[in-house]
C-alpha cells in the first residue's frame, strides 16, 4: 500500500500553537452549533479542551476569536468573532495554497516511503 502524506500547517506563538488545523475545525464547530459545549459534543471532545483551546487562541490574537456568553436562564453560546472569521478564512486559504504547492514533493517524498 502506497504511503499517504499529510501536510499540516501550525501558527505558532511563543510557546503556544496559537492556530492549527484542530483548532480551525474548532471554530467551525462553534460557527455550526453556536456554542463552545455544542461545538466539543459534535468533536467528541471535552468541553474543557474545547474551553482551554478556544482560551489559547483568544490569548494569542490581538482580538478574540470567540465571543461567549455564559449559560443560565438566558441562555448563552459563544459565535466567532470578525477577526476569528477572518482568521479561519486566511487560514483555510493558507491550507490550500500549501497543499497545492507541495503535492509534486509530496508525490516524491511518498515514492520513497516503503509501503505500509
Amino acid at each position: 500500500m502506497p504511503a499517504e502524506l499529510n501536510l499540516k500547517l501550525r501558527i505558532q506563538h511563543d510557546d503556544d500553537v496559537a492556530f492549527g488545523p484542530g483548532k480551525a475545525d474548532l471554530l467551525e464547530a462553534i460557527a455550526d452549533a453556536g456554542s463552545i459545549s455544542g461545538a466539543a459534543r459534535a468533536m467528541n471532545m471535552s468541553y474543557r479542551r474545547a474551553w482551554l483551546l478556544v482560551d489559547v487562541m483568544n490569548r494569542c490574537f490581538h482580538e478574540p476569536l470567540v465571543h461567549s456568553a455564559a449559560g443560565g436562564s438566558h441562555g448563552g453560546g459563544a459565535q466567532l468573532t470578525e477577526t476569528g472569521l477572518a482568521v479561519l478564512t486566511q487560514f483555510r486559504k493558507m491550507e490550500a495554497a500549501a497543499h497545492k504547492a507541495a503535492q509534486t514533493h509530496m508525490a516524491t517524498l511518498a515514492a520513497m516511503l516503503k509501503d505500509a
